[in-house]
């Protein structure tokens, strides 16, 4: 009986890390998640550490005594072998990761994973490529994603890719949920002292980190006793202020709507794809909460800009787009990807 072979699939982001254990024939025997993904910051072998935190016990890449209980139907005998001393744990690796943003960069990851022992054919891509083969329905298309961060890509039905370097304002960046609330906090500062015109975002900085002013919060930040990582709590608080009519709070809801719309049209343009019916998937915390505001103005600039455009919210999990991958990689049939889906998809069943 052929050996079954296993995919490693990894989607790691700014704010966590979800790896799956997934069969050739699409069952996926192991989840487990961790914290952000973080290479840039913590350096390659880190990084690829919380990779490794991710797995659950029982994984025979590392752990012998496989625990059977993920999948009753997973045959042990069928089992990548263990260990980087036995040769490659798992057939293929594909991982889609924040901080790959260069092909340098991918390349060390790569040769990271491998000399780790996770498995010997490993594919590095960015995160954004899970999100996009997570939330179209063909393997080519445009994904923006928007969540702690801002970042694009596109593939064309031949393959061509067009993305960004992603490496924040000095490549051009701006937005996603901690840029925008570097924003709000911004006009707050100034709205308090008088150098701005007055917004709801005072109230909303500091009542949601419990300070008397914002002036308070910019010295905690300042000193180091808070985390500037939690300023992205801000964000869900941003989208609501403008719904509730703040002119300064709109503002900068429309400019993030603007620069989705950018991202999008651009890949669209470069792959010659904007007089062409092509998905455009949306996803990451700032553009999954389905703002009215936010929808309307996307709806409306993407009619205007790129009126072919077929704008799609993925609710399925980008690691479940990183499988895939990871099977199509290994050349699945059909049966195994549907397999796949049904597992992350959610149940539209009235």
């Amino acid at each position: 009986m052929a050996r079954t072979r296993f995919v490693l699939a990894v989607d790691g982001g700014n704010s966590k890390t979800d790896v799956a254990v997934v069969s050739e024939h699409g069952q996926v025997v192991a989840t487990g998640r961790s914290g952000p993904f973080a290479p840039q910051r913590d350096g390659v072998a880190t990084a690829v550490d919380v990779v490794r935190a991710a797995l659950p016990d029982g994984i025979p890449a590392f752990d012998t005594s496989f625990d059977t209980s993920f999948d009753t139907s997973f045959d042990t005998a069928s089992a990548p072998a263990s260990g980087p001393a036995s040769g490659p744990a798992f057939d293929h690796v594909s991982a889609c990761l924040a901080g790959a943003d260069l092909p340098v960069e991918e390349d060390a990851l790569a040769r990271e994973f491998a000399a780790r022992g996770f498995g010997a054919d490993v594919v590095v891509r960015n995160d954004t490529f899970a999100l996009l083969r997570a939330g179209a329905s063909a393997a080519w298309g445009v994904a923006v994603v928007c969540g702690a961060g801002i970042n694009a890509v596109g593939v064309s039905p031949t393959g061509e890719v067009a993305r960004f370097p992603a490496l924040g304002r000095i490549s051009g960046d701006w937005g996603g949920g901690h840029g925008l609330a570097e924003e709000a906090l911004w006009h707050a500062a100034r709205a308090e002292d008088g150098r701005g015109v007055p917004t709801a975002l005072t109230g909303l900085v500091t009542s949601h980190f419990g300070m008397a002013t914002v002036a308070d919060l910019v010295l905690g930040l300042h000193f180091g006793h808070v985390d500037e990582g939690r300023l992205h709590e801000l964000s869900p608080g941003v989208l609501a202020a403008a719904g509730d009519g703040d002119a300064v709070a709109r503002s900068l809801v429309e400019r993030q709507a603007e620069e989705v719309i950018v991202l999008a049209e651009v890949c669209l343009r470069r792959l010659g794809l904007l007089e062409t019916p092509a998905e455009v998937v949306l996803g990451g915390g700032l553009l999954r909460a389905r703002d009215p505001l936010m929808t309307s103005l996307l709806d409306t600039g993407f009619a205007l800009r790129a009126p072919r455009a077929k704008l799609v919210v993925a609710d399925a999990p980008p690691i479940m787009g990183a499988a895939l991958l990871g099977l199509e990689h290994l050349g699945a049939a059909e049966p195994a990807l549907s397999r796949l889906r049904a597992h992350y998809e959610p149940d539209t069943t009235p």
